[in-house]
């Protein structure tokens, strides 16, 4: 933990301080920093605590568990998805590719294309031009629609422009034109009004009251609070101190304590002891067991030796010796290769 840490308020440019200012600075930081220590020091311990807890409990735990989540579900998983999903698949893949998929192309191949051929042929010969004669009609048809609905939407436009769009023009000109313009100047001078009798009675006193009352009260309030503000941050440091002298005292008396005594009694007792017992006990046992271990390997080597020896013996008299190999040249001057077997020799023509 950094105790030397420099405060945001050394970090900010240095201001003149009021009477105000000092006067609470003092107190305040004697009082914040009487209840700061007792919460630091806890603070501290926990700390220290906690990350002795991680370290000897919570690592070793969770890495116990990250295992026995492996053991229970990582590798059954992984042997089931390896040895059964996976060679189901394949069986299930050759199933549906000789059973559904080769079935569908070869019905499309010889079945669906020769028929959508046909039907091909039959609309470009008999549909196509059948159509064409279909479509012109439909288009005289349609054009005769349009020109009647052509003359028809001219006279509805010219009755619509006459009977509504022309009176309704002229009467927002010459009657809802001037009404508006007399409202909007009905409406401008209550307006005007308004405004001016809610600055006299409600901005203007709410200006007073920020400048004469608020903006002091928070002058004096901002100022309250960064003394605060600093005090914690100096009482937090002199805790931190404070909390470090009493761990390092704590420490040295658990040291003297626990841990000195006990690496006494290791180092005078203890070690000795243990020598004396390698000495005496454990290395006289050791060659014991070493010397057991090389008489009984010699013994198994010369019960393996006569085994094999019995077996030879026992292959000779059934078999006989074995016959001597004689070495021959593999080229004769006639140019025909040679291949010796035990003592029969067979002659091989040369291509």
């Amino acid at each position: 933990m950094d105790l030397e840490k420099p405060s945001p308020a050394a970090s900010r440019p240095q201001q003149p301080d009021g009477c105000l200012a000092v006067a609470i600075r003092v107190p305040l930081r004697i009082v914040v920093l009487v209840l700061v220590v007792p919460v630091r020091v806890v603070w501290d311990a926990l700390v220290v605590g906690g990350r002795l807890l991680n370290d000897v409990v919570l690592r070793p735990v969770g890495r116990a568990l990250l295992w026995v989540g492996r053991a229970v579900f990582v590798w059954p998983l992984v042997g089931l998805w390896r040895y059964a999903v996976v060679p189901l698949g394949k069986v299930l893949g050759w199933l549906g590719k000789y059973l559904v998929v080769v079935p569908v192309v070869w019905l499309y191949r010889y079945v669906l294309t020769p028929v959508g051929h046909g039907f091909g042929w039959l609309y470009a010969r008999v549909l196509t031009p059948v159509g064409h004669g279909v479509m012109w009609v439909l288009r005289g048809i349609g054009g005769g629609l349009a020109a009647i609905g052509a003359g028809v939407y001219a006279a509805m436009a010219w009755l619509v422009r006459y009977l509504v769009v022309v009176p309704a023009g002229w009467v927002y000109e010459w009657i809802l034109t001037p009404v508006g313009h007399g409202l909007l100047w009905v409406l401008r001078g209550i307006g005007l009004a308004l405004y001016w009798v809610a600055r006299v009675l409600l901005v203007l006193p709410l200006l007073a009251l920020w400048r004469w009352v608020l903006v002091p009260v928070g002058r004096f309030l901002a100022v309250v609070g960064r003394e605060v503000g600093d005090a914690l941050g100096h009482a937090w440091r002199i805790a931190g101190y404070i909390s470090l002298a009493v761990g390092r005292f704590l420490g040295t008396l658990f040291r003297w304590v626990f841990v000195e005594p006990v690496r006494w009694v290791y180092r005078t007792l203890l070690t000795p002891v243990g020598h004396l017992v390698r000495d005496l006990v454990l290395r006289p046992v050791a060659e014991a067991a070493r010397g057991v271990g090389r008489a009984s390997r010699q013994a198994l080597a010369s019960a393996r030796e006569s085994v094999r020896q019995a077996r030879a013996d026992f292959r000779r008299m059934l078999l006989g010796e074995p016959r001597e190999a004689v070495a021959v040249d593999r080229r004769e001057p006639s140019g025909r290769k040679t291949r010796t077997l035990g003592s029969s020799t067979t002659a091989l023509t040369k291509d």
